[in-house]
């Protein structure tokens, strides 16, 4: 796969094309276009500091507009500009499930900036979402490309887990609220099949939503998937023991869950892997609910609504399973799976009420990491926040400098204070959220040291 890569990153490197820089006193700002069809952009400011930032960008579902990106955002483009720093990035080739496109295509845009721009003293790979996943995986296949690395609210726990846990809450929405539907969960013949399922389920949840019963196994299938009562900054905070705004915050979340991950994202990795990554043959989700930081909730209202949990339990264990395509689950680990073997320094943030990639997923990193002896190079820090990647400008810049700052003195100094310190400076008007966070164990981890909770 390494060698695969690399060629193909000299390929892109050589053909890439540019349109006309536009030059200023301020710095050079560049777009262009790779052989690939990938486009680029660069932004390089007089004078430049030496340290170049590849950003790696989240991820855009198929037929979505697909532009280059370079920083997570204006505020945090014209800060990091403003310090000297040059800002690069790719949109890569395609959408969707794409990470072999994204990592050549990112490499092939470093290649073309040092082309136009000279050696950079530093680089620094950095992203968000899918972003923070290519990040990681450039930081552990391409070590010799990067000094350091930032990944932000990432989907660090890989492809296989990630497909596997997103799995695992439909498959108990289908089980409790749908058993009879024939509703198809993985294995789409097309989009439209993966389209109309997920339209289905969805009418279901709704209707159950209406009724204790039905909010009682919405929550459940919320918990095997660890999505938090506060899951975004609209959404009223519950306080301790308000199951039912909790419950309310969740059933938003699962929706959004149906209407994308779940089926439309699912179905398009689907047609890259050649077949079905995912499986729950041999999974207890008795076992899982108890180790879920919301089985609290859960148990609370199955009491409200009279029903009994462990026969939901119960059918969970008796509905039949979903095995995996063997050689689909082999392209995904091939692709997708990130080993923890990291050779330089790697900073990762999470919100801690994050929906979409639920905040234990840096457990699974972690373990990995460990199992890979890189434990000394891996810091992770929580922001409190609701949402997805709900980072304040100042929160993204202090945990860049903190990468910076190891790299400078051998030392991390990524404790809560120091995080908040830094972000305060970086944006005096935002009040910093980091602090003291340990989230629970991933649900169902995959990486070389740890393939999965059961096998497909």
């Amino acid at each position: 796969m390494r060698i695969r890569l690399a060629l193909v990153t000299a390929c892109l490197s050589v053909a890439a094309t540019a349109l006309p820089a536009q030059a200023a006193d301020t710095g050079t700002h560049l777009e262009g276009r790779l052989s690939s069809g990938a486009a680029y952009v660069m932004d390089v400011p007089a004078p430049w500091n030496g340290t170049v930032l590849l950003y790696s960008h989240g991820y855009t579902p198929a037929g979505a507009p697909n532009p280059a990106q370079n920083t997570p955002g204006p505020a945090a483009r014209d800060k990091l500009l403003a310090e000297g720093y040059a800002l690069i990035g790719s949109s890569y080739a395609t959408n969707g499930w794409a990470v072999t496109e994204a990592v050549p295509d990112q490499l092939a845009t470093l290649d073309l900036f040092t082309e136009k721009f000279g050696a950079a003293r530093r680089t620094l790979a950095w992203g968000t979402s899918y972003g923070g996943f290519v990040t990681s995986m450039l930081a552990e296949r391409h070590p010799d490309r990067f000094d350091g690395s930032l990944s932000m609210c990432g989907l660090v726990q890989g492809g296989v887990a990630n497909w596997n846990s997103t799995l695992d809450p439909v498959f108990a929405l289908r089980t409790l609220l749908a058993p009879d539907s024939g509703v198809r969960l993985a294995g789409f013949a097309d989009r439209a099949e993966a389209v109309a399922a997920a339209k289905t389920l969805t009418s279901k949840v709704d209707a159950a939503q209406q009724t204790p019963g039905g909010r009682a196994r919405i929550a459940l299938a919320a918990a095997l998937h660890n999505i938090p009562g506060h899951n975004d900054p609209s959404q009223a905070e519950p306080g301790p023991g308000d199951w039912k705004t909790a419950q309310s915050n969740q059933y938003t979340a699962v929706r959004g869950l149906l209407q994308l991950p779940a089926f439309g994202w699912r179905q398009e990795a689907e047609s890259r892997a050649g077949g079905n990554p995912s499986w729950n043959t041999g999974v207890d989700y008795r076992s899982m609910l108890v180790r879920s930081p919301l089985y609290k909730e859960v148990t609370e209202l199955y009491k409200e609504a009279g029903l009994s949990l462990r026969t939901d339990l119960s059918a969970l264990g008796r509905a039949p399973r979903i095995s995996a395509d063997p050689s689909a689950v082999r392209w995904m680990r091939d692709t997708s799976v990130l080993s923890g073997r990291l050779t330089d320094p790697q900073l990762n943030i999470h919100t801690t009420g994050d929906a979409l990639i639920p905040v234990q997923s840096e457990s699974a990193y972690r373990r990995a990491a460990t199992a890979a002896g890189s434990a000394g190079l891996l810091r992770q820090a929580y922001v409190d926040a609701p949402g997805h990647c709900t980072f304040t400008t100042g929160e993204t810049l202090a945990a860049l400098h903190t990468v910076e700052m190891r790299l400078d003195t051998g030392r991390w100094d990524a404790s809560p204070g120091a995080l908040n310190s830094r972000a305060k400076a970086a944006e005096p008007t935002a009040e910093p959220r980091y602090l003291p966070y340990r989230p629970a164990a991933y649900p169902r981890p995959y990486d070389p040291a740890h393939p999965g909770v059961t096998r497909p």
